[in-house]
């Protein structure tokens, strides 16, 4: 299982969608424009064929008290969230083992900053050396599709080996 976790409005949805369409191609194809989204009240099971199967469970951002609830099954995480949210998420027992991989989504828009004034604003390597997990980044677009086939690359290296 692969949590899909963020506030609300970053993205999840729309990430989802997009990977499951890369999945069921050959990783590589135009995927068009973007598919109509709706924002998640509850959960969303999505399995994506990498060549494995691979479940993500998108949590809507409304549910975050209750995200701990679903850790326990939980075997990679995609993480498009604030600071704070990110050192809660890190330090939950649950999700020690858990490889994570940080989304900065939304790049296509005008006013994105870069990863690296990221990094630097919220101190991402000091947390990354203080963090159990093995952490990655990756800088995306669900709305045009740049980078997600770094990520369903990602997904495929972290569960090729798991149940």
């Amino acid at each position: 299982m692969c949590l899909l976790l963020g506030a609300a409005g970053v993205g999840k949805t729309l990430l989802v969608k997009r990977l499951q369409k890369l999945s069921a191609g050959d990783g590589k194809g135009d995927l068009g424009d973007p598919p109509p989204t709706r924002p998640t009240v509850g959960t969303n099971l999505t399995d994506i064929v990498a060549h494995r199967k691979i479940t993500i469970r998108e949590l809507g951002g409304c549910m975050s008290p209750i995200w701990s609830s679903y850790y326990g099954n939980c075997h990679s995480l995609l993480l498009s969230a604030s600071c704070v949210l990110l050192l809660g998420l890190l330090s939950a027992e649950e999700l020690a083992k858990a490889s994570v991989l940080i989304l900065f989504n939304k790049i296509d828009l005008p006013c994105y900053m870069t990863v690296e004034e990221i990094k630097s604003l919220i101190r991402l390597p000091d947390i990354i050396a203080c963090a159990k997990q093995h952490i990655t980044t990756a800088e995306i677009s669900a709305r045009d599709g740049t980078g997600l086939s770094a990520v369903l690359l990602w997904l495929q290296e972290q569960h090729k080996c798991s149940s």
